[in-house]
Parts: structure tokens; C-alpha cells; sequence
């Protein structure tokens, strides 16, 4: 079946997004399927969006990670499309029917996604310089950021969606490299406009936490990613400058009194070391 709003399901992680749910889901075609798996335990959230909108399903639940909980997501929807979208993402108002359109005329592909209208921050990555588009609608692409990517499941044979070993960064990077060795199709529609806030998925109450938390996974999954795809060896020699610098910044913030900088680096030595050991990304933010 090919991609239109019948036949798609809005996958959206929320974790003390209160103060931008709101705006992504009135940015969305009305009346669409949407599930939310809500990682903070929020009941008082699900209420409140059960209520005010309409085929709207809220799944509350600990925090398990971005990977984890859009893993859920997609297997609780009925569709053949999974939309995968962050709080702070917006739509234009004619965003889907991009999307519908270029699909309607190539349906090969696994993940196709919306392009960012930030040029100065794409929101996609080609590596393989000789990939050429064969139309003037979209790119060809070696992946997508995970903060708005539809997903074919029909070209997805094995159910298998996130590697649910990263709780935070690079799950996305791993979902589109392991399609790209399977020779499947990854596109970004270049009509389809997207408005990415960037941060913000998150109140800013709790953004000193969510930093420290960012750091330490940032490290553990890079050095996992580099690990599951190129060998131990590899990621070693990857990650010996960074635990060098993260070192030298931590001492030099310490002698400086400056506490968060000197927290920051602390994390991020303390993510990459846990990686290199072999230990799970079990930091969790503290709120």
C-alpha cells in the first residue's frame, strides 16, 4: 500500500515536553493517527492530550530511551507508515502532501524523510559522493536525523527498527547505515519543509541535567557506534583524542572553579569509559 494519511501513524517521544506538544501536534494533518510514548511518567499529560485531541494514543511509561520507546511505538501501530517526530518539530501546512506526492511516484524507499528550512543545519548526510538523484524532488542519501523520519515498515522484513542499546544520539545513524548495507533506499523530499526548534524538546528548567545527561551518552554512543560497525581497534584510536581532551578540560575547570564545565567533561569521560568497558548507557538524567 502506498503512503497517505489513512495509512499513517505519527511516533512522538516526549520527556517533560509539556511546553511544546502542544505546537507539534496542532502543526500535524488533522485527524491523523498519533501515538506518544511519554518517557517521563507524565499521567497527568496523558489526560490532558486523550482529551483534547482525537486519535491520539498516550503510553506512559519510565524513561527507556529514544531508541526503546520509538521501538514501541512502531510496533503499537497498525499502519504501514511510522512517522518518527520529535516534540519540537513543526510542519508546514503543506509538508505531508509533499511527502505523499513523492511517494506516490518512488515507493522504494525505507526511510524517506521532510528537509530541515535551516540550510545552515541539514538534517541529512551524504558520504558516498557518487550517489546522484534521479529526480529533481529528492535527494538520495546515506542517512537522516532521527527527529523526523517516516518509515516504510513494509521494507522492513525483520521488525527490526532502533538498536535499543543507544538510550540517547546515534540510534538513527545505526537504523539508516544497517538499511544502506542492505541496499535499501533512504530519501529526503526536498519540497517537504520541516521547522526543527533544535533543544527544546524539553522544559528549560531541567537543562543543566539534560546537558550532563547529553554528554555522557553522546560519548557512549559514539564509542558503541564506532564499536558495532568498525571494530574494537577502531573505535579505540577514535575515541583517544576525545578522553585525552575530556581529561585536560576537566582539570583545567576544576583549577578554574567553573563547576559545570568542569561536570560536562567529567560526563563525557565518564560515558566514553563505560563504553569502552563494555557497560550498558545506564546514566539517567537526575529530575
Amino acid at each position: 500500500m502506498t503512503l497517505s494519511l489513512n495509512n499513517l501513524t505519527f511516533i512522538i517521544v516526549t520527556f517533560k515536553s509539556e511546553h511544546i506538544i502542544h505546537e507539534c501536534i496542532e502543526s500535524l494533518p488533522k485527524d491523523t493517527n498519533i501515538i506518544i510514548i511519554e518517557n517521563s511518567n507524565n499521567l497527568e499529560l496523558k489526560k490532558k492530550l486523550e482529551e483534547k485531541y482525537s486519535k491520539i494514543n498516550v503510553i506512559v511509561q519510565e524513561n527507556s530511551g529514544m531508541g526503546s520507546a520509538n521501538n514501541k511505538g512502531i510496533q503499537l501501530c497498525k499502519t504501514d507508515y511510522a512517522f518518527v517526530i520529535n516534540p519540537d518539530v513543526k510542519f508546514y501546512e503543506n509538508t505531508m502532501q509533499e511527502l505523499i506526492t513523492l511517494s506516490s511516484k518512488y515507493n522504494d524507499y525505507s526511510i524517506l524523510a521532510p528537509i530541515s528550512d535551516d540550510i545552515k543545519y541539514p538534517n541529512y548526510k551524504i558520504r558516498n559522493k557518487s550517489i546522484k538523484s534521479n529526480d529533481s524532488d529528492f535527494l538520495n542519501v546515506d542517512s537522516v536525523d532521527g527527529y523526523a523520519m517516516l518509515i516504510n515498515k513494509n521494507k522492513f522484513s525483520d521488525n527490526i527498527y532502533f538498536d535499543e542499546n543507544f538510550f540517547l544520539y546515534l540510534e538513527n545513524d545505526d537504523l539508516c547505515l544497517r538499511k544502506k548495507i542492505e541496499n535499501k533506499k533512504i530519501y529526503v523530499a526536498k519540497k517537504a519543509k520541516i521547522h526543527h526548534l533544535g533543544g527544546k524538546s524539553h522544559s528549560s528548567v531541567y537543562e543543566k541535567e539534560i546537558e550532563f545527561s547529553r554528554n555522557w551518552h553522546w560519548m557512549w554512543s559514539k564509542f558503541y557506534f564506532n564499536k558495532k560497525h568498525f571494530g574494537y581497534l577502531r573505535a579505540i584510536l577514535i575515541s583517544v583524542p576525545t578522553l585525552t581532551t575530556s581529561m585536560i578540560k576537566f582539570f583545567y575547570y576544576l583549577v578554574t572553579f567553573n563547576k559545570f564545565k568542569k561536570k560536562i567533561y567529567m560526563m563525557r569521560f565518564l560515558g566514553l569509559i563505560n563504553s569502552m568497558l563494555g557497560k550498558k548507557s545506564w546514566y539517567r538524567p537526575q529530575i
